[in-house]
């Protein structure tokens, strides 16, 4: 099983994990060009894509699916909400309606060999989910765009091989940015993204023994920096209540328009 980022960030999202035999996306937020770009970099094309999962509708996460799935025919899973969030909204960002398959929190799918099971999150979109992806014992999971976290999150997040989490803003760029102030009040909202500093304690929650590869992601081009990124969440880990310390695990910050270190489980 392999997992990587082919793009992450406010500006746009696209995420790949595949088995040998399946390959899926999730989210397509980058124009379809600079998907098949990374798609080539990992030894595929967009016709080798058996689905697309959407987290929810924010052009940020679907710029280039329109386009990709025209072009390929490839299936949409989201759920009822989103689907009809992007039908509403028309243009090129949306595929035929035909390709739409609605899914659910918490009910598993199946595609060929891999299972996908969808996570409710917290963020400012029709009906927003997060994706646990599974191969044989091997899990891997997307979480970005959740205002907040609780007890649903953490166990939905227990006992991943590898995740890509959301490492969105440094709370202190944010307030004194030039975000005007309703913004800012979303961004640090219940359904708005979570601060470097949440990342790191939520992580904490779920660190294990077996965590193979931590990918920080949807970093706010205005509020953030990679650096502070990994710093904040490094120190949350190693001064939290938890047993490990940052050095334990493999952490990486997903880049904003190139290939992320691809982990391969």
């Amino acid at each position: 099983m392999r997992f990587c980022s082919i793009a992450s960030g406010s500006s746009g999202n696209c995420i790949y994990t595949g088995s040998e035999a399946t390959h899926l996306l999730v989210d397509v937020g980058i124009s379809g060009k600079k998907t098949e770009e990374g798609l080539h970099a990992l030894g595929l094309t967009g016709a080798d894509i058996d689905g697309i999962l959407i987290t929810h509708e924010h052009s940020d996460h679907i710029a280039g699916l329109g386009v990709l799935c025209r072009k390929y025919n490839i299936p949409v899973f989201a759920t009822r909400g989103t689907i009809q969030a992007i039908l509403r909204s028309g243009g090129k960002n949306a595929p035929d309606e035909s390709l739409f398959n609605e899914i659910e929190a918490d009910r598993k799918i199946i595609i060929k060999d891999m299972t996908v099971c969808p996570m409710r999150i917290s963020h400012d979109a029709a009906q927003p989910v997060g994706y646990r992806i599974g191969y044989g014992d091997k899990k891997v999971a997307v979480c970005t765009d959740l205002g907040v976290f609780n007890d649903y999150t953490v166990e939905c997040l227990k006992g991943m091989d590898a995740l890509l989490l959301e490492a969105n803003h440094d709370v202190n760029m944010l307030q004194v940015g030039p975000y005007p102030y309703y913004l800012k009040q979303r961004i640090l909202g219940d359904r708005g993204h979570l601060s470097n500093e949440n990342s790191g304690r939520l992580l904490n929650r779920i660190l294990h023994d077996n965590l193979k590869a931590i990918l920080l992601g949807h970093l706010s081009k205005e509020n953030n920096m990679p650096e502070l990124a990994y710093e904040a969440v490094r120190m949350e880990i190693t001064m939290g209540d938890s047993p490990y310390k940052a050095d334990d695990f493999r952490i990486h910050v997903a880049e904003r328009n190139g290939l992320s270190p691809v982990i391969t489980l």
